[in-house]
């Protein structure tokens, strides 16, 4: 390659960097068009040309180029974790959509409007994926969801782009992320209908700057963080995490013996609507030896208190349980006035956060380490969280309402009523 651009004039150079078929990298390349796939997902390290993927896709759907598309095609969405992000990266960026096109054929960009217009009348819109419901109404032909690992309402405001995705003979998105440990990146990767391609760091060295690929390449090659931000590997449980996949096996029993005393715990929300955290419902019983089993997980979310109440008051009568353990920091006597309104003979043990949620879930980690809890069953969502919980939350940044709720049950009926233990340490 340097031998041959020693040979090229800059008006040759400029022209051969302007052609992304012809220097770009195999895994940049599209899945053919003729293939029944719904979703391409590129994975990779930082600085592996996902960004340009996404970019240069954009650019040969709304202009009808092959091997991207058979012809043009419109409305798309344009997805990112901020509108920030959408504008800064996605589409002003220099690796962005308005980077990808020559003068010529350039779309026009309006901000205001938060909108792409090409001179061929292809549409692109927007949107956050801080405001999932945006998505609602829209309808498209094509979408591109750039680091979609790392947005907080990932499966809100990719659900809400699917119901949107309607329109042309075959609707199709691409998606450009670093992988974090998701459930939905998870699924993705099982879909039938998406095709995945990985790319590595290194892979594009040749379009980095050597200080780069010296500096943080080698510091991070083989961590952990290393493999996840520069490999792209998906790594499935934090280093940092308060437990592991392995422990929760070793843990996991076919069904609970008979139970001396049986609590369902509320981690209530702290305000109500659509973007509202999940309600925690986590039922757990205790042997007569003092081991734990967890019994069931029933968090909801998008409910009123009242509906989130009556969930909480059924899985208290299915398991026959001894009472409804509830956190009630924020909005404590509003509580107490729902379940109370919902049913008056629901026994309710109030339970206050003294320490924060780490604090509050370590002594309840060392009882899995000791094998004093155990699971009768499996739990998939809330197992996940466990693995996903460090000392800075989770990686997504949301509430671990699931986790908050296990730790209220398991310290009431090893701890006491108080829900905490009354001693640092166990």
């Amino acid at each position: 390659m340097k031998a041959l651009l020693a040979t090229l004039s800059p008006r040759e150079i400029s022209a051969l960097a302007a052609d992304f078929p012809v220097l770009s990298h195999a895994y940049q390349s599209p899945p053919p068009l003729d293939a029944p796939w719904t979703t391409w997902l590129l994975i990779g390290g930082r600085g592996s040309g996902k960004t340009r993927t996404g970019a240069e896709w954009v650019k040969r759907v709304a202009l009808g180029i092959p091997p991207f598309a058979a012809r043009a095609a419109g409305p798309i969405a344009l997805i990112g974790e901020t509108e920030h992000d959408v504008r800064e990266v996605m589409v002003e960026g220099v690796s962005g959509v308005m980077a990808a096109h020559g003068r010529a054929e350039r779309p026009a960009w309006i901000p205001s409007r938060r909108r792409l217009e090409w001179p061929n009348g292809i549409v692109a819109q927007l949107f956050s994926a801080e405001d999932p419901d945006s998505l609602r109404g829209p309808q498209f032909a094509a979408a591109w969801l750039d680091e979609l690992a790392k947005w907080k309402y990932a499966e809100e405001a990719f659900d809400m782009l699917q119901f949107g995705l309607r329109l042309g003979d075959r609707p199709r998105q691409v998606v450009t992320t670093t992988p974090r440990p998701s459930a939905l990146l998870k699924r993705l990767i099982a879909d039938p209908r998406c095709v995945t391609t990985r790319a590595r760091t290194r892979a594009n060295a040749a379009f980095l700057a050597p200080a780069f690929l010296d500096a943080v390449v080698a510091r991070y090659a083989g961590t952990r963080l290393g493999r996840q931000e520069l490999d792209g590997e998906i790594i499935e449980e934090r280093a940092d995490a308060l437990w592991s996949r392995a422990l929760i096996e070793a843990c996991r029993v076919a069904a609970a013996p008979p139970l001396a005393r049986i609590v369902v715990a509320v981690d209530p929300p702290a305000a109500a609507g659509s973007r509202a955290d999940a309600c925690g419902l986590v039922a757990c019983g205790i042997a007569e030896d003092r081991t734990a089993y967890v019994l069931a997980d029933e968090t909801v979310a998008g409910l009123k208190p009242a509906g989130w109440a009556a969930r909480a008051i059924a899985l208290w009568r299915r398991l026959e349980a001894d009472a409804l353990v509830v956190e009630v920091n924020q909005g404590g006597e509003m509580v107490r006035a729902v379940i109370a309104q919902a049913d008056a003979s629901v026994p309710v043990t109030a339970v206050h956060a003294h320490r924060g949620k780490y604090l509050r879930a370590e002594p309840v980690a060392a009882l899995y380490a000791q094998g004093r809890v155990k699971h009768a069953g499996v739990f998939a969502a809330l197992e996940d969280e466990m693995c996903d919980f460090g000392v800075d939350g989770l990686t997504s940044g949301r509430s671990p309402d699931r986790l908050d709720a296990l730790v209220w049950a398991v310290s009431a009926l090893t701890f006491g009523a108080r829900g905490e233990p009354r001693v640092r340490g166990l």
